[in-house]
């Protein structure tokens, strides 16, 4: 099965709607980012569609989901992984934790994913790496180093810096950055 294939199968196993407010969930089908509070939205799927397949998730991947927001894109990547994966979910707004804790946890990806408040100081979980796969859900100012550093030898971090989707393949010290389109996100919070 090709990786388009077990994309469209991620999103078919995460319904998207349990991952938002209430007062969201009746436009769960819609192809728009969708408000979650404090500043942050759900991403359109079209958006989340077009990172998960230019990361190119690999079954047992061990994963960094920075930005994680609701939780939804956490699960999707949990689906992607598979059981001998590993996802790590980063949020920088406590008051979405335990929502997406709760989300995370009806969608049966207990051992598999979590999802965690962010230190401050600190971006990205980096006692947890290196990763083989990262994803970014918010706009960096430029390529965070300290992200490049927790990528694993062989692994790509999508990312959007500034309006451009970014692809990052980790080759040794080497890096492959290819540029992917014009996306908007919310701030990346780097401090």
């Amino acid at each position: 099965m090709g990786r388009d294939d077990a994309v469209e199968l991620a999103f078919r196993a995460v319904q998207r709607a349990r991952f938002l407010p209430e007062d969201q969930r009746d436009r769960a089908d819609q192809d728009a980012p969708l408000p979650i509070g404090h500043g942050q939205t759900n991403s359109q799927p079209f958006t989340v569609g077009a990172m998960l397949r230019l990361l190119d998730v690999p079954p047992g991947a061990r994963v960094l989901d920075l930005g994680s927001g609701s939780g939804w894109t956490t699960a999707l990547l949990a689906h992607l992984v598979g059981p001998d994966g590993r996802v790590i979910g980063v949020e920088r707004q406590e008051a979405l934790i335990e929502p997406s804790r709760q989300a995370l946890l009806a969608d049966d990806t207990a051992g598999v994913a979590e999802i965690r408040l962010a230190r401050p100081g600190v971006l990205g979980a980096p006692e947890d790496g290196p990763y083989n796969r990262i994803l970014v859900s918010a706009e960096a100012r430029q390529l965070p180093d300290d992200l490049v550093e927790q990528l694993a030898d062989g692994g790509v971090m999508v990312i959007p810096v500034g309006p451009t989707m970014r692809r990052v393949e980790r080759r040794g010290d080497e890096l492959r950055d290819t540029e992917h389109g014009a996306f908007r996100f919310v701030p990346l919070v780097e401090d």
